[in-house]
C-alpha cells in the first residue's frame, strides 16, 4: 500500500519534543533520555501509535520507544501525544535494519512487532521483521531474560516466522492461532489499530512469544 505524503510531516517530527533526533548518541545511555532507570520496551513498525501509547498509560514504570519509517504515520502518533503527553515513551523515525546502531547490548528488555509488513516475495524474505537476521539483531540488543512478542493476521508470514525462531536458534514460550479465543494468550492484550479493524472482519489474529 503507497502511503500518502503529508507535507511538512518532517519537519513537525525533526521540532517535536517526543521524537528523538540522532539517536546514535544514546546508544547505551537511553535512561538519560528518561532520566529514570526503568526497563526499556521498543515497539518495531509502531504506525499511529495507538498500541504504545496505551501501554505506556498502564505501566508508568516502563520506558517505551516506538520505531517508525514513514514520516507521515509517525506524524499521526506525535499528534497524539500533543493531545495526552505520556513522558515515558518516545519516537524514533528510522529503519528497522539500523537498531544495533541505536541500542547498546543488553539494552532492551522487551520488543514488539505488530502486524509487520510481510514483504510477500521470497527474495525479500530477509526484510522481514520476523527473519532470522532480524533476529540476530535482536539478540545483539535484548536482556538476556527479554524476548520478542509478534501479532499478525497473514498466516503465511506466521508461519514463515514459527521457523525462523527455530533457525534463529530460539524457543517458542509461547503460540496462538486464534489470539482472541485464547484465554490464557489473550490475557492483558493491547489492540492495535491493525487488530481491531482485521478482528472486526473476522481475521484470526495469529501471537507468537519467542526467547534465547
Amino acid at each position: 500500500m503507497r502511503l500518502r505524503n503529508i507535507p511538512g510531516s518532517r519537519e513537525a517530527i525533526a521540532e517535536s519534543h517526543w521524537c528523538i533526533q540522532e539517536p546514535e548518541q544514546y546508544k547505551g545511555n537511553w535512561q538519560q533520555v528518561f532520566c529514570s532507570g526503568n526497563p526499556i520496551h521498543i515497539e518495531i513498525g509502531m504506525g499511529k501509535g495507538q498500541f504504545l501509547m496505551t501501554l505506556a498509560k498502564q505501566n508508568p514504570g516502563i520506558n517505551y520507544i516506538g520505531i517508525e519509517k514513514y514520516s507521515s504515520v509517525l506524524l499521526r502518533a506525535l499528534q497524539k501525544m500533543e493531545e495526552e503527553p505520556l513522558e515515558n515513551i518516545r519516537f524514533i523515525r528510522m529503519e528497522a535494519e539500523t537498531i544495533c546502531d541505536i541500542f547498546q547490548e543488553n539494552e532492551i528488555a522487551k520488543i514488539y512487532l505488530n502486524f509487520s509488513d510481510p514483504w510477500p516475495k521470497d527474495r525479500h524474505a530477509k526484510r522481514r521483521l520476523t527473519s532470522r537476521q532480524f533476529f540476530a539483531r535482536y539478540n545483539s540488543i535484548l536482556a538476556k531474560e527479554g524476548n520478542v512478542e509478534f501479532k499478525t493476521d497473514n498466516r503465511e508470514l506466521f508461519d514463515f516466522s514459527l521457523e525462523e525462531v527455530k533457525e534463529a536458534g530460539w524457543k517458542l514460550d509461547g503460540i496462538t492461532r486464534d489470539l482472541h479465543r485464547d484465554e490464557s494468550m489473550n490475557a492483558g492484550n493491547v489492540m492495535t489499530e491493525y487488530e481491531e479493524r482485521f478482528s472486526s472482519m473476522g481475521n484470526s489474529i495469529y501471537k507468537l512469544i519467542a526467547s534465547r
